[in-house]
């Protein structure tokens, strides 16, 4: 028993380092199945009740169900997640996936970008196709890494952010406010842009967690609870409302068609988020800290919160007083012609 060519080209390892404990496996080279034959010899010297595990047949689908059952349905977005992934593994034809390989995932990406998908949600795909792999192989399901890690997101050109003027906040509460026989849109977006609250978060709020002034968020993306501080007028316009109307409902289709009414012109994807984005922006430009916004949004990432900060009154001010053209022009003509330090 050795290491034996067959017919067909490839390499057979049989061995049989202790009686009883026999191997075989096909290699394609020779040296494959020497290197499996001295592996075994020296594991079954060290641990005599070792065996090789046999190679990981499962599929991507596979995969992606065990990923689901031990933590996806913890996610807060867990059947939505789970949705995207098998669609991509269906779109992938369900390989065996220890072999998905870098070049089918990055070939499937570009298909995405093909048929219209954002380069932002082509990237959240690949990463939650990577945090499968990534959270099993954690957990001990599987034996080996995400067999396309090396594959990067795509570079995104950052986009500006937008945010509402009060002229437009006014416009649209007012646009709001018109639709008596729907009343929730208007009260949700005026605590949406008194706290900075998500629109989900924002529906999720009974009037139990508004007392003393404050508004508890619980259920929130960040998983933390957030504590916020309102004005007594909204509170008391709160608690009327839900006395007259009762507890919010999903009423963000309402909201989306009264803000395409008005003059509001806002980029592709961005509809109630404007309201967080409007509180954030308006926050900073009252000369508001970072890192008390990045407490109040519930941002894990101060980078996140950061990308507010272009919006401060005194937000890289040395620009205007220290760049060379400013700075040149207000010297004298004799100052001019002095040469520089060295």
């Amino acid at each position: 028993m050795a290491v034996i060519k067959q017919p067909n080209g490839l390499w057979k390892a049989d061995v049989e380092p202790i009686k009883g404990k026999r191997f075989r496996k096909t290699f394609k080279t020779k040296g494959e199945a020497q290197r499996f034959e001295a592996n075994c010899r020296a594991k079954l010297s060290q641990q005599p009740d070792w065996s090789p595990k046999p190679k990981d047949k499962r599929r991507l689908l596979d995969l992606i169900q065990l990923w689901y059952e031990m933590h996806g349905s913890s996610l807060t977005d867990g059947k939505r997640r789970h949705a995207i992934l098998t669609a991509a593994a269906e779109q992938l034809h369900n390989p065996v996936a220890l072999a998905v390989s870098g070049s089918s995932v990055a070939h499937l990406r570009a298909k995405w970008l093909q048929d219209g998908v954002s380069g932002k949600t082509a990237n959240n795909r690949l990463a939650y196709l990577k945090a499968v792999y990534n959270q099993l192989y954690r957990l001990d399901e599987i034996d080996y890494p995400c067999p396309f890690q090396k594959v990067p997101a795509l570079k995104l050109q950052e986009r500006p952010l937008t945010y509402l003027t009060r002229e437009q906040i006014r416009e649209l509460l007012d646009a709001l406010d018109a639709h008596p026989t729907m009343p929730h849109p208007a009260m949700m977006a005026r605590l949406c842009l008194a706290t900075g609250c998500r629109w989900g978060e924002a529906q999720a709020i009974t009037p139990d967690r508004i007392r003393g002034g404050q508004v508890t968020f619980h259920n929130t993306k960040g998983k933390r609870v957030r504590v916020i501080p309102i004005s007594a007028d909204l509170e008391k316009r709160l608690k009327a409302h839900w006395r007259q109307y009762g507890a919010f409902t999903n009423c963000l289709m309402t909201f989306c068609r009264v803000l395409e009414s008005t003059s509001i012109k806002l980029p592709a994807g961005q509809a109630s988020h404007v309201l967080r984005h409007s509180f954030a922006s308006h926050f900073v430009i009252g000369g508001g800290s970072i890192l008390v916004l990045q407490k109040i949004l519930g941002h894990t990432s101060l980078a996140m919160t950061m990308r507010y900060a272009h919006l401060a009154p005194d937000h890289l001010q040395e620009a205007l007083r220290l760049n060379p053209f400013d700075t040149f022009s207000t010297l004298s003509d004799a100052e001019k012609e002095k040469p520089l330090k060295s």
